[in-house]
Formats: C-alpha cells, structure tokens, sequence
C-alpha cells in the first residue's frame, strides 16, 4: 500500500473536514444524551481522518474498477477490515493527549469503541462517495473537453469549406462586366452570410446587345447558393440571342419546376440591353421591379410574372422601355431595400430611386458605389440578406 503526500491545500482541507464531522457526530451523541469529551472527540477525528481518507484511497484499487453493487460490498469490507488498525492507532494517540478520563488503555479500547468505528465508517463512506463523485466529473469533463475539441474542429472545417464555397461563388460572378458603346453597367454583391441566395449575371448576346439577370432564391446560405448555381448554369445555358426574355424565364421555370424543393422558389428578372435600339427588353418573373431614372424623375418599371419553380404552365411576357441620354436603371434584390435603419425602418424602394435621383449625372460604377454605400451606413453595416445591386446608365 502506498500513500501519496498531500499538497498542503488539500491536507488542510483534511484538517477542516474532520474538525466539522467531529462538530457533527459529538453534537449526535450529545442529543442522544450520552457524555462527551470536546478534546478527545476532536482528536479522534483529526487521527481517523488523517489515517483513513489515504488508507482507503492506497486501496481503492481493491474495489474501484468493479462493477456495481460489487464495488461497494469490496468497499465495506476493506472498510471493516481498516477500522480497527485505525481505531487501535488513534485509540493509543487519544490515551495520550486527550483521555476522556484518566483509564488505562485496555479500558478505552474495549469501552470507547462506539465513537471511532463510526467515525472511521463515516470517513470511508465520505472518501469513497468524493473519489466516485470527482472520478465522474473529470470523465465529464474529458468528454465534454473532446465535444468541444471534435466541434472547433467541425466548425474550421465548415469553415474551410464556406471559404471555398464563397470563392466558387465569387468566380461564378462576372469578374468584367462586359460593356455597350453609349452605356454603362456596373454591379455589387454583398452577401449576407458566407455564401449567397443572390445572383446577378452580364454577358454578351452579339456585338451589340447585352444580356442581364438578376435573381434571388428564397432563403439563405448553402441550399439557396447551390440552387442559385443552378440557376446560373440554366440561363447560361439558354441565354442566346434569338431567345426572348420571356421564354428564357418560360424554360428556366419548367427546369426548376421539375427539380427544386418543396418550399423553394426563386424571383428573377433577365432583360437584354440593345445598344442600338437603345432598349431594354425584359421579364420579370417576381422579382422587385427596376427603377427608371429618366429626365429628373423616378419610376417603377412594372410587369411582374409568377417566380420560377412553382407554376410550370405560367405564361410570361416580355416588357420594353426606351432608355434616352442620362437615364439610368436600377436592378436590385431585397437585401437593399430591405436593410433596416437604426429606428429599424426600412431603407425602401422610394429612397433608393431618390438617392439615384439626387445623383443621376454620376457614371455607372460610381452611382453603384454610391448607392451601395448609403445603405451601407443606413443600416451600420448589418445586412440581415444577401444584398445585390445593377446600374444601367445610358450615355
């Protein structure tokens, strides 16, 4: 048996633990009537407790891995077994120091048996119950010390993984908006989260026109983004230049009809910009209208249809505004208009067109800038969605 040296906080916490079960069990026999010794009371319990709280621990490896109940009758048994080594012990050192009365050894052993068994059983039981209480909170904490290790890892991982998600969709993006002689397009994204429901796509139809998208999938994060990629491999796929905006959304519809999720759906808005007409050619598929900026004044350019990926008959239809010198137009998702101020009030529609308004001499890429600024510090940099912005200027 080997007894390790207690670190002196943990010894005077021994010390402190007999003195109050040596308060507790003479206040027992003292309601029970029986005489009692503060002095000799005292030092029975400092010696029992200083003799069997490591005795038991030295041999606990006895009964400390066994199954229960078996644990606790191989416990009780080292407990009985123990009990009289230690009363003997700390029998002869009371005789010593603090006799209850003067007697002779033989007389306390055989007469003052009652106070130290039950000292030596309550400290066995008390030593016991602690190691199986601390043994359970250390395999508590290891575990939950693993859960919070398996979980930073999950979440670098994930992490790691939104990372490239967004750099994918980053690339999915046009990196150069390609441009009209007699106008200018510039866009913005801004995500809410690391990856993004919206979309916005410029490419060219032949040498002088343009097409345009803008669109927004219900919800946010991953599962908005991997189907807004969809979408993006959809109308590339079916934008040319003999395809209508209208039956572009005709057949990007009908795909995501016979594939989207239940509960999902997607607002979308494809125009063509044609450069000679100096038209705009567009369909809008649920989408928030664009705003024209045309001779001082602001307005709505209606014309919604049904968003795409719920009603696979829908029957859409084309729109056209001419576009003169100085007008400019506004394609933007909810995540700008929506953005909500200090007073948690919407920036709204109107604002926006007034802003663009306010500013309308500016070129495309700096009245994007501009716009996309403002909303910026209307509400503090706290985006709560996916925030896309297009500015068609007409030279």
């Amino acid at each position: 048996m080997r007894l390790a040296v207690p670190s002196p906080i943990v010894l005077v916490r021994r010390q402190a633990l007999c003195i109050g079960l040596a308060a507790i069990i003479a206040a027992f026999f003292w309601s029970n009537g029986q005489q009692i010794n503060l002095n000799t009371v005292l030092v029975y319990s400092l010696m029992i407790g200083n003799l069997t709280i490591p005795s038991m621990n030295a041999l606990s490896f006895l009964y400390w891995k066994r199954r229960f109940p078996y644990n606790w009758i191989v416990f009780f048994l080292v407990a009985v077994v123990l009990a009289p080594v230690v009363y003997a012990i700390a029998s002869v050192i009371v005789w010593r120091f603090a006799p209850p009365h003067p007697q002779t050894l033989y007389h306390l052993l055989t007469t003052g048996w009652r106070f130290p068994v039950v000292a030596t059983l309550v400290f066995s039981v008390l030593t016991h119950v602690f190691r199986i209480t601390r043994n359970r909170l250390e395999q508590r904490n290891r575990e939950l010390q693993q859960t919070v290790e398996t979980g930073a890892a999950q979440l670098q991982v994930q992490e790691q993984e939104l990372e490239r998600a967004r750099e994918i969709q980053q690339s999915l993006l046009p990196k150069q908006i390609p441009q009209l002689k007699g106008f200018e397009v510039a866009g913005a994204w801004q995500p809410a989260r690391a990856v993004s429901g919206d979309y916005y796509d410029v490419f060219r139809l032949d040498a002088h026109r343009l097409g345009i998208c803008i669109a927004d999938v219900v919800g946010k994060g991953v599962s908005a983004a991997l189907l807004m990629a969809n979408v993006q491999a959809a109308v590339r796929a079916y934008a040319n230049g003999a395809e209508s905006p209208a039956t572009l959304c005709t057949k990007v519809n009908l795909l995501l009809c016979e594939n989207i999720a239940t509960g999902k759906y997607v607002t979308f808005l494809y125009a063509v910009l044609d450069g000679e007409a100096r038209t705009l050619t567009y369909c809008n598929a649920g989408h928030l209208n664009p705003a024209l900026i045309s001779q001082g004044k602001a307005r709505s350019l209606d014309g919604s249809g049904a968003v795409l990926g719920v009603f696979p008959e829908w029957e859409y239809h084309d729109e056209a505004v001419g576009l003169g010198t100085g007008d400019r137009v506004l394609l933007f998702t909810d995540g700008i208009t929506e953005a909500l101020g200090l007073n948690d009030e919407e920036f709204g529609e109107g604002q926006l067109a007034d802003c663009a308004r306010d500013h309308c001499r500016l070129s495309a890429p700096e009245m994007n800038s501009l716009l996309l600024e403002t909303v910026t510090n209307y509400c503090d940099g706290h985006f709560f969605d996916d925030a896309t912005l297009l500015v068609i200027a007409a030279d």
